[in-house]
């Protein structure tokens, strides 16, 4: 291009035109850059010598090196990423001690018993499963084979999967974009609050998020070349999601499949075969394990746990998967159906919902900004053609996050505050594409104005999200504020200066930029890891004012006054209660199997097991006996005494004992080492042993102790089974109680 002026008009929106005339009107749209230009596929790296010797020999050269086309400096800020992640997990991870000790009890049983590893077995004589497939607890399993039982080798591999994780990440979002859009995703997924509890914690949550990513990450190829073999392999992911937290696994399952039809370069034909092919494999993925469970007659297997009939696929699309929907759970806390309009006991529900509360601060930093890179992604590749990839690649991770996000936000059946994790991959991969685009069109006006104006939007919302934690670092939230909002003001004004001062000055503004986006997430992630968490309902971060009931720092929690998650009261039988103190006394009805007491079976009338004088009414644990709710929210703490007690002759007996609900089971099975029965599951509402079998376990001599307190023990309002009520009523009636420290035990072979 021939130069015939120095000097742009005044009106010229980019600094370039200081060395170029501007364009004449009819080709201005012809030499302005889209903000997101078509580009190659990413080349392929060098495989070395052809053998695997050589290409083994060669493999760290290269995973240092890169991709060939990288600057020098990509892969090892990359390793250093994945490393700091690392570092950051690992630390004081075994704080959490058992974690949720639902599954680390489920672990234990499978690292004891192939069986149990296999079903998901909650004891390693396989009474009942765990409430979900056992895929996630293999892992863990495996771990404990390996190393041995501890909170160590528990979580560890989460930990692997965080790392894991955000490599994924990185590698989808650098395909098509920059590195330093792959490296800020990756960072923001690491220092999510969530993240940083759930890659740290025993629940499914941390394999089913990797598996979803890997999905995303499979789709995203598939999308580039038609490619069967990718798509595939996203299915397989898929099948493997649905064994780790069934249906949950399928949110995101429409909106990847129709990114695929529509993007795809090839035929419409082909496109669809390959979806079915896809759909085959999710299937074949996903039914092998369903199909033996269906298969094996309940006799030769375990209950499965969560169930009222026994059958895994009532559990799948009923307790976990439709009635989280609806809330029509039947046997689950939320008692059957009294989710209703508004999300009843587990908060209200609406298009606010992730932002509100304690649940904004799980997940919710990010989420205005990746809202808004969303839909300049969109509109900046609208005219773009069909199987354009970064149009696909934003459609694959917004459909993420939207059909997420709007189920969470209008679900009413059971919610916690951790669920958002699922959401963290999206967010952060929307903030890693989004910015890079933004960040090399910075010399545009119109550009580098809208990226100050998301720099702006984050620094607000973060300042409003730490002033609900006003007394956690107080003066985050106004140098977070401050230099947010200096950042949006200068990244503009460096983009209409030319040379090195524009440069320097862009340099600083875009480190600001990041650090003030990050800033309060960062804080909440290393307050998060520096805390033990433990029980069923957890969150991450410091306490927030207008929290949504359970979960806080150190595990679950109660609102002061007493009542269930939004303030909605305690579940019938419970009204009236009061917390304080730790001291919680029912007030109510009572619940069947209690003989008339107010409060929870085996409790005597006392309110929660465990909440007495001296308990802990945030982290939900007492002195002794059952922890929080009834065994509910997390397991007892066991004495020694007991412990040895339990022992004794253990050889001898099938189970060692028998308590109602697998949190309170699972500490005792987790203190001693032996089988202990799980009665009515989790929520000790499934109907997993009538009373006239239960007796004749007791007459055959296969269960030494009965544990008194514990679990919800069903009927009453909470729907599902009285079985274990009636249990306990049994017992409580035919044999001798004894009281070890704080905890009440029944011998099953010195009957009364």
């Amino acid at each position: 291009m021939t130069t015939t002026s120095s000097v742009p008009p005044t009106s010229e929106p980019w600094p370039e035109a200081a060395n170029y005339p501007p364009p004449a009107p009819a080709d201005r749209r012809a030499t302005v850059e889209p903000l997101f230009p078509p580009a190659e596929l990413p080349p392929r790296g060098p495989k070395g010598p052809g053998s695997w010797a050589g290409r083994l020999r060669t493999l760290p050269a290269r995973a240092w090196r890169g991709r060939a086309d990288d600057p020098r400096w990509v892969r090892p800020a990359f390793l250093a990423l994945l490393a700091a992640t690392a570092a950051l997990y690992f630390w004081n991870l075994t704080a959490s001690g058992w974690a949720n000790s639902f599954y680390s009890a489920a672990v234990q049983a499978g690292s004891q018993s192939w069986k149990a590893f296999f079903y998901g077995s909650s004891d390693a004589a396989n009474f009942i499963t765990v409430d979900k497939p056992p895929m996630s607890l293999w892992p863990m399993a495996l771990s404990v084979r390996l190393f041995g039982l501890s909170s160590g080798s528990i979580l560890a591999p989460q930990v692997l999967m965080a790392v894991a994780t955000v490599a994924t990440v990185y590698a989808t979002v650098r395909r098509r974009f920059s590195p330093v859009g792959g490296l800020v995703a990756g960072a923001a997924l690491a220092l999510t609050p969530v993240a940083a509890l759930m890659f740290r914690f025993n629940n499914p949550d941390a394999l089913l998020v990797l598996l979803l990513t890997l999905a995303a990450y499979g789709v995203v190829r598939a999308t580039e070349t038609a490619s069967t073999r990718w798509l595939v392999f996203a299915g397989v992911m898929f099948g493997f999601g649905f064994l780790t937290k069934t249906l949950q696994a399928f949110l995101v399952l429409p909106a990847f499949a129709l990114v695929y039809l529509v993007t795809a370069p090839t035929g419409l034909g082909r496109r669809f075969r390959q979806l079915l092919w896809a759909g085959l494999a999710m299937v074949v993925a996903a039914g092998w394990w369903v199909a033996i469970v269906e298969l094996v007659p309940a006799s030769a297997r375990p209950y499965i746990g969560g169930s009222q009939d026994n059958d895994f696929l009532s559990v799948t699309f009923g307790y976990n998967g439709f009635g989280r929907i609806t809330g029509n759970e039947t046997g689950s806390v939320g008692g059957g159906g009294r989710g209703g309009a508004g999300g009843g006991m587990w908060g209200e529900t609406g298009i606010t919902r992730l932002f509100d509360g304690d649940i904004g601060g799980q997940i919710a930093w990010l989420m205005p900004a990746a809202l808004i890179l969303l839909v300049v992604g969109l509109w900046a590749t609208r005219r773009h053609p069909r199987t354009d990839s970064a149009r696909a690649a934003f459609l694959v991770w917004g459909g993420w996050l939207v059909c997420t996000a709007l189920t969470f936000s209008f679900m009413s059946g059971i919610f916690h505050q951790y669920y958002t994790v699922a959401l963290v991959p999206a967010v952060a991969a929307l903030v890693g594409m989004g910015t890079d685009g933004l960040w090399r069109a910075r010399h545009r006006l119109p550009y580098a104005a809208l990226l100050g104006g998301t720099v702006a939007v984050t620094a607000v919302w973060a300042y409003v999200l730490l002033g609900r934690s006003a007394d956690f670092l107080p003066w985050l939230r106004w140098a977070v504020l401050i230099g947010g909002l200096a950042a949006a003001v200068a990244l503009p004004l460096a983009g209409r200066l030319s040379g090195p001062l524009g440069a320097r000055l862009a340099t600083v503004a875009g480190l600001a930029a990041l650090a003030a986006a990050l800033g309060g997430p960062t804080a909440y992630a290393v307050q998060t890891v520096s805390t033990g968490h433990s029980g069923s309902i957890v969150t991450a971060g410091p306490q927030v004012q207008g929290g949504n009931g359970f979960g806080g720092p150190g595990g679950g929690r109660f609102r002061a006054g007493g009542g269930m998650p939004g303030g909605t009261g305690f579940p019938p039988g419970m009204q009236g209660g009061r917390t304080g103190q730790g001291q919680t006394q029912g007030q109510g009805q009572g619940f069947p199997g209690t003989n008339g007491q107010n409060g929870f079976p085996g409790m005597n009338g006392q309110g929660f097991p465990g909440a007495g004088t001296g308990g802990d009414g945030r982290t939900g644990r007492g002195a002794g006996g059952a922890g929080g709710m009834g065994g509910l929210l997390n397991g007892a703490r066991v004495s020694s005494e007991l412990s040895a007690l339990l022992k004794q002759d253990a050889s001898q007996y099938t189970w060692v004992a028998a308590a109602v609900g697998s949190q309170n089971q699972a500490s005792y099975q987790l203190a001693t080492g032996e089988p202990v029965m799980a009665l009515g599951g989790f929520n000790g509402t499934d109907p997993s042993l009538t009373l006239a079998r239960f007796q004749e376990y007791v007459k055959e001599g296969k269960v030494h102790w009965f544990i008194g307190g514990g679990g919800f023990g069903g009927g009453g309002g909470m729907g599902g089974s009285s079985e274990s009520s009636q249990i306990a009523t049994w017992v409580s009636e035919n044999f001798t109680a004894k009281t070890v420290g704080s905890t009440t035990v029944y011998d099953l072979t010195a009957q009364k």
